[in-house]
């Protein structure tokens, strides 16, 4: 296991090390059990001594029954604090996975991310809570054991013992193999997960394609795969725990035959074999143990290191230790010679453009001009790798980001909803909005009318990612989300693309009356969208090309055009029943 596991060790110390000295004593209460069967042979039956008996035999019960209570005490104290600890695990692995960017997500499939948030995590949770504890106690017990042997008749522990380097060899032998075995039968499982997450959220297009057979026929190759490398793992696993055993088994008949000859000879007491014989087959049970627990450790290791691999993902935002909060904000957005790339193409190239206080500027190009990355940039879910973003003149570097996530509101273009309900939904990104708060907002995205029409009203659930409701009540959902979070800059990406020309002007007209004063970046495909701005930036190639007045645009511009099929040389658009800058289709 990587060194960082040991720092979610650290706030437990004192808790573990109270589990470890009640282990402890429980050992040593365990310890001294074998050693009474040696006065018992000796004193009490061979020496036919009553009180000896009965004395041996309250021992025996004694720490029989305190054993039994160190030992349930030390295991349900272990098991708390083991479950602490991996959640602590488990919630950095997720506050890293909430500080990754949309790159990250985007490269990686969701069903490799769940298998190492649920799956790995889980086996690490399994191992530590079972296998870390009985780990401890059956060391300390076999080397407890060990020492009584040695001190019992040192020629006899040595006689059992031979056998035992033999057993270390071939165990590690087959932990090498069995840690390749696991990682691939991981990733088998992940790629199960993957395809039924997939397959799943596009159930309708499976259907509507006559897929289900070869989804089916995919889904029976996956499982096949998964099969094989579990054969291929238990394979391995029974000789890791198998081999070892069978040697240790017969260095014990190697002993017993020993023993017994020197018993007949009288160069050993009765007594003294028959202790010897018990703390034997008591080293034999944790020896075994330990070699599994080695293989289950195997396991953990490969579960750790596919943590890892998100864990040392590179958080592409990171907060300045110097950041300051946003304080009054008045809302102007400028990009300032703004360059993004990714490994394969440049998604922006000194992009520069500015937004102002009251302003509505819509980014209108092509698909794979850099719109999007626009919105990410804005929010700073991405930063650029040359050039500034700034708010209000301040470089979106130098702010907090909880206060630029406050202040700056994106609406995706598939905008997310929980499964929950719609009043939920609208309130997540402000719980403490009152009712009237969501009601304005939900009037404002032109979806009041239809919660009003709902038996359940606000109080109605939106179903997973909001199937339950239309695309376009997904839309205005999100919107008034946004409209309640109440911003200084509202990021709005295709935000009509699933509306009618009606919810259209509802949502432009409500968006207007929300952000009066403010400023809306607005991203579209649409001509009568762009028209309603009061400002076009026109991007193609990943560079700015044109910029304007709507109508100034679409009288002059020819890459405005070629978007809309406008025909520059016919006039202004407002001739042919166009809308002029800052009104409404």
């Amino acid at each position: 296991m990587d060194r960082r596991a040991f720092r979610y060790l650290v706030p437990y110390w004192r808790r573990l090390v109270l589990v470890l000295v009640i282990s402890l004593i429980s050992t040593a209460t365990t310890l001294i059990i074998p050693y009474l069967s040696k006065d018992l042979i000796d004193t009490a039956l061979v020496g036919r001594d009553l009180d000896a008996l009965r004395r041996i035999v309250a021992w025996f019960i004694g720490l029989g029954v305190l054993g039994f209570v160190l030992n349930v005490t030390s295991g349900l104290r272990y098991t708390r604090v083991s479950a602490e600890i991996l959640f602590d695990m488990r919630l950095a692995l997720y506050a890293h996975l909430q500080r990754l960017s949309p790159r990250f997500y985007a490269r990686t499939r969701l069903g490799d991310i769940v298998s190492r948030l649920n799956n790995d995590i889980s086996e690490i949770q399994r191992v530590a809570a079972e296998a870390a504890l009985a780990w401890v106690g059956n060391v300390l017990f076999l080397a407890g054991s060990l020492a009584m042997m040695v001190w019992l008749d040192w020629r006899l522990a040595i006689v059992a013992l031979a056998p035992l380097p033999i057993s270390l060899i071939a165990l590690a032998f087959y932990r090498r193999r069995l840690e390749s075995r696991v990682a691939e039968l991981r990733q088998r499982s992940a790629d199960i997960g993957s395809f039924l997450i997939e397959t799943l959220q596009a159930a309708s297009l499976v259907v509507a394609s006559n897929a289900q057979a070869r989804e089916q026929d995919r889904f029976r190759g996956l499982n096949g795969a998964f099969i094989e490398a579990l054969m291929r793992m238990q394979r391995v696993t029974y000789f890791a725990g198998g081999l070892p055993g069978t040697v240790l088994s017969v260095g014990s008949a190697i002993a017993f035959f020993y023993g017994g000859l020197r018993v007949i000879d009288g160069t050993l007491t009765l007594g003294t074999m028959g202790a010897f014989l018990a703390y034997q087959m008591r080293v034999f049970a944790p020896a075994q143990a330990l070699m599994g627990l080695w293989a289950s450790l195997a396991t953990a290791k490969v579960s750790w290191l596919r943590v890892l691999e998100i864990l040392d993902a590179p958080i592409d935002v990171v907060e300045r230790a110097d950041a300051q909060p946003i304080v009054d904000p008045k809302g102007e957005l400028s990009f300032e010679g703004v360059t993004l790339g990714t490994d394969r193409s440049r998604v922006l190239d000194e992009v520069s453009f500015v937004a102002g206080p009251g302003q509505t500027v819509a980014l209108v190009g092509g698909s794979g001009v850099g719109k999007s990355t626009i919105a990410y940039l804005a929010a700073r879910l991405l930063d650029p790798e040359s050039g500034a973003v700034r708010l209000d003149g301040l470089d979106l570097r130098s702010l907090t980001l909880d206060s630029v996530r406050r202040h700056v509101v994106l609406v995706e273009q598939e905008p997310t909803l929980l499964h929950a309900t719609i009043e939920e939904n609208i309130r997540y990104v402000r719980p403490s909005a009152t009712s009237d708060d969501l009601r304005r907002a939900a009037e404002a995205a032109g979806i009041a009318a239809f919660v009003a029409s709902l038996p359940e009203g606000y109080a109605t659930v939106v179903g997973e990612r909001g199937l339950a409701v239309s695309a376009g009540e997904r839309q205005r959902i999100a919107l008034a989300r946004a409209f309640v979070a109440d911003p200084a800059v509202l990021v709005m990406d295709e935000p009509t693309a699933a509306l009618d020309a009606i919810a259209q002007r509802q949502v432009i007209a409500g968006s207007r009356a929300v952000m009066r004063g403010r400023t809306t970046l607005l991203i579209t495909h649409r001509r009568e969208v762009a028209m309603a701005a009061d400002h076009v930036v026109v991007l193609d190639g990943a560079r700015v090309v044109d910029a304007g007045a709507p109508l100034d645009l679409a009288e002059r511009s020819t890459a405005f055009a070629r978007l809309f099929e406008l025909d520059v040389s016919a006039g202004a658009p407002g001739a042919r029943g166009d809308l002029p800058a800052g009104t409404v289709a």
